[in-house]
């Protein structure tokens, strides 16, 4: 064994944690996980707004100094 996983133990893993946790469970714990995503998706295109905002601000300002010398 080269420590390798394929598909048969791929398949095998999948029937042992839908047997242990469930379809329901299963199907809860993928929900949260597609919103986890999307909440941290959500966040970093946030940080990237707020980073041109801050951008902006000091460029506006740079500009402001520049007219009153």
């Amino acid at each position: 064994m080269g420590g390798r996983i394929g598909l048969p133990e791929i398949i095998v893993i999948l029937v042992i944690v839908l047997l242990v946790f469930g379809v329901g469970r299963i199907s809860k714990v993928s929900e949260e996980l597609g919103k986890s995503v999307r909440s941290f998706r959500k966040g970093l295109s946030g940080d990237e707004e707020q980073k041109e905002e801050s951008d902006k601000k000091e460029e506006n300002k740079d500009n402001d100094t520049n007219v009153q010398i």
